[in-house]
């Protein structure tokens, strides 16, 4: 049975239909190129220039400090190859945590090669980075401290504040994926001390295919696309006019009704958790039991972690879409997570996340309907683990 119930949200939105409406024209009726001078292309050149106005606000930035990239994972690598391209020959140092998303770990691991020294730092078990341990790290060369605003297996949000503050002091720049914070929970650039920051339109009901980063004012960034010099030569290659377009207006969306989505995915986010762990005895909440994204919920069940991707397809087949982890690790679901494992999992708990994400389409109902059919489906999974012991 395909999924009718959507609890997937964390590897990606429906695009919003008032997005899909302001994307129709520039697919089928406005073509033109923004670098150019004509008419159609001036039109073009000024939808690029008002969704970049839009995106700038949901974060309190200015419109030229928003590069529009093709991803949040292009974000992430031009972020920290860009930093480190722009260092020169000097030595850099850099610090990120090890529960990043894949984005920033094989980029750190591919500067590594390059010669970039890497601290990875050790998260708590509920996958907080202590600002202590990121002091501790710093050194006379660190050059840029990347850490994710909130985690996309686990959702637990860092104490980013004072991890900014932290590093401003110290006289590096800080970078953060926003990918799956930003819209879900407020963002101010200025007051945050943060210098670069990556989001995705198709995390916040806009198009796949086009993400953004945030590059503070007077930040010097070297390019890791060549050419035509677009995006203030950040970024070359002719735009994503419908794309950007329709991240403008998700962007100004979450800005209307993020107070209102917050408080209600807030709710049914409780509501899960309580029913979950209240009608199943084995069942945890995995993930900071506060500092956690609205609507993310990552849940274990003591003695049946293995089982993880089985109850994924039990779910399905009862038409609800849920997660084992990471969409970007789903060809690898069979192994131990190493976000879980650098929370302190053994190799086998840690194969037993079952994430349920949550957003602005889901209902009280759809809920509802999940506690119905959950506790039966794990009760029956526990009978055949304990029968073939």
């Amino acid at each position: 049975m395909a999924g009718e119930i959507y609890f997937d949200n964390a590897a990606t939105t429906p695009v919003d239909l008032e997005v899909a409406k302001a994307m129709a024209p520039w697919l089928f009726k406005i073509y033109g190129n923004p670098s150019s001078m004509h008419g159609p292309g001036r039109e073009a050149r000024a939808a690029v220039e008002r969704a970049r106005g839009e995106v700038a606000a949901l974060i309190n930035a200015s419109p030229e400090e928003i590069v529009f990239t093709g991803s949040g994972t292009e974000a992430n690598n031009l972020a920290l190859t860009g930093i480190f391209e722009a260092s020169g020959q000097k030595a850099v140092h850099i610090v990120t945590s090890a529960i990043e998303h894949q984005a920033t770990l094989e980029t750190c691991r591919y500067l590594e090669k390059r010669g970039a020294e890497v601290t990875y730092l050790r998260v708590d078990s509920n996958g907080q980075v202590d600002p202590d341990d990121l002091a501790g790290a710093l050194r006379p060369h660190t050059r840029l401290v990347s850490i994710m605003a909130a985690n996309n297996v686990v959702g637990t949000i860092q104490p980013m504040m004072e991890l900014a503050r932290i590093t401003r002091e110290h006289g590096a720049f800080f970078h953060t994926d926003a990918v799956q914070a930003v819209g879900r929970i407020p963002f101010n650039v200025q007051t945050q001390e943060i210098d670069l920051l990556s989001m995705s339109a198709h995390k916040i009901y806009g198009p796949k295919g086009v993400g953004a980063l945030y590059v503070r004012r007077g930040l010097k960034l070297e390019p890791l696309v060549r050419g035509g010099g677009q995006e203030s030569g950040r970024r070359s290659g002719t735009e994503n006019i419908m794309g950007i377009v329709g991240f403008g207006t998700a962007t100004s969306l979450a800005r209307e009704v993020a107070s209102l989505e917050c408080s209600r995915l807030v709710q049914l986010r409780e509501r899960i958790i309580n029913g979950v762990t209240g009608a199943i005895p084995n069942a945890y909440l995995i993930g900071h039991p506060h500092h956690r994204l609205p609507g993310h919920i990552c849940l274990g069940f003591a003695g049946q972690e293995g089982e993880a991707i089985k109850l994924l397809l039990a779910l399905d087949e009862e038409g609800i879409a849920v997660s084992a982890g990471s969409a970007c690790s789903s060809r690898h679901a069979s192994e131990p997570s190493y976000v879980l494992q650098a929370m302190g999992f053994d190799p086998l708990r840690a194969r037993g996340g079952l994430r349920i994400t949550l957003g602005r389409f889901n209902t009280a109902e759809e809920v509802e309907r999940l506690l119905a059919v959950l506790p039966s489906i794990v009760s029956k999974m526990r009978l055949l683990v304990t029968r073939a012991v």
